[in-house]
């Protein structure tokens, strides 16, 4: 490969913008929040930094411009439910400038952008007046450097990262999660006509609402996809069935794995002969809490003979989180969250951990990102693999999958092109 030297950064440019989707307090909500449409809840927050329990999310583009006049940029951005099960409190552009324009700037500007590897972890592990960077400007950083580090080498990010980590590079794009909002039966259908390897990863806040006291609301939506399903699809599509419960099992069963493993096993007859996988169960108060009941739900199902997967999200938060999982034998699939790993040097050697040590890994992230930050997965994907990519920004499903198809497309293109 093409290795380009002393490329340096000349300055390093930020402007604020707007993310995909929304913020939203999940702790109201879960505290019997009442509902206001579709979207929107009545009643105050409760998670500190929220002025209103549903708030939409802000980014900051960070942009590094080249010796040569190219620039790099990625997009500083945070998961939707902020603040929860020990990840960063919410994302304040305003506060955040300052040090992204002053000390960020002052380590950067004059350096060699040849390499990507050794700077983004430089940044990762930076700490200013003794705290570490926000999870969102470790993100929006190296995602601007290792954009930039492919404009100085003149090779997409996925050959820059494959060329750092010795990773091997994808020949074919990865099958994709879209998402789906659980009324809008239309986003289901167009997702079910575009063929999506997996979907709809609707998610399922709150008992109350939307799962139903005696799980009647979930089991009815289970009903109807699998009815729509056999109602328009192609005679040989044969998707993947993935939902997201937002620890409403937890709250409906009072954490008893053995009622939990029960109602999964009802729900994989349902949607039968799909398969099944479900994100966050339970949502336990700690890190060792969530362990012990995933250990002991994924056992009881297993005693059931209940063959659906289920996904880690809340509490793997980081590669250290996904260690510990795997350490104890509680992880079987992950949601490698970008924004809560901060660095996506940090997203690189997750998936490389999970490709070895044969856990599932879902390349996400949040509706709540950009198109950039969109690309960047979509190149770390080409490079490193996963099972499966989710679909982001936004939750209109079709925006992001097309985002998502072309850049990996776009890049395996080029990479076959230089090949040849």
């Amino acid at each position: 490969m093409l290795w380009r030297h002393d490329v340096k950064i000349a300055k390093l440019v930020c402007s604020v913008g707007i993310s995909g989707f929304l913020y939203k307090d999940l702790a109201a909500i879960k505290a019997g929040a009442e509902p206001d449409g579709l979207l929107l809840y009545k009643g105050d927050p409760v998670t500190p930094g929220f002025k209103r329990i549903i708030q939409p999310g802000k980014t900051v583009s960070v942009m590094l411009v080249l010796e040569d006049g190219s620039v790099g940029f990625g997009d500083c951005a945070e998961v939707i439910l902020v603040g929860l099960a020990g990840r960063d409190g919410m994302f304040v552009p305003e506060e955040m400038l300052p040090i992204l324009e002053g000390p960020i700037a002052e380590r950067l500007e004059g350096r060699d952008m040849s390499r990507f590897r050794e700077l983004a972890e430089e940044i990762d592990s930076l700490e200013i007046d003794g705290k570490r960077l926000h999870t969102a400007v470790r993100y929006g950083v190296t995602q601007a450097l290792l954009d930039a580090a492919a404009h100085a080498s003149r090779l997409t990010m996925a050959e820059i990262v494959a060329r750092e980590y010795g990773s091997t590079l994808r020949t074919e794009r990865l099958p994709i999660l879209a998402g789906a909002l659980r009324a809008d039966w239309a986003q289901h259908d167009r997702m079910i006509l575009k063929r999506a390897d997996v979907l709809p990863h609707t998610p399922f806040l709150s008992v109350r609402d939307h799962v139903g006291f005696e799980g009647e609301k979930l089991v009815a939506y289970m009903e109807r996809l699998a009815a729509r399903l056999e109602e328009i699809k192609d005679p040989d599509y044969h998707p993947r069935i993935h939902i997201d419960l937002y620890g409403t099992m937890g709250e409906l069963f009072d954490n008893d794995a053995e009622k939990i493993a029960e109602y999964l096993g009802r729900l994989e007859r349902i949607i039968a002969p799909y398969d099944l996988l479900v994100e966050s169960p339970v949502v336990a108060s700690s890190r060792q809490g969530q362990i012990d009941i995933y250990r002991a739900i994924r056992k009881a199902m297993d005693e059931r003979g209940i063959k659906a997967g289920l996904v880690i999200d809340e509490w793997a938060n980081t590669l250290d989180d996904i260690k510990a999982f795997k350490a104890a034998g509680a992880i079987q699939n992950v949601q490698i969250k970008t924004p809560d790993m901060g660095g996506v040097n940090n997203t690189i050697e997750a998936l490389i951990f999970c490709r070895e040590n044969g856990i599932g890994a879902c390349l996400g992230g949040t509706s709540n990102e950009t198109d950039q930050s969109a690309r960047v997965t979509a190149q770390l994907g080409i490079a490193c693999g996963a099972e499966m990519i989710s679909t982001k920004p936004g939750q209109g499903s079709d925006e992001g999958w097309m985002i998502l198809v072309n850049e990996m497309e776009r890049a395996l293109a080029l990479i076959r092109a230089r090949a040849a």
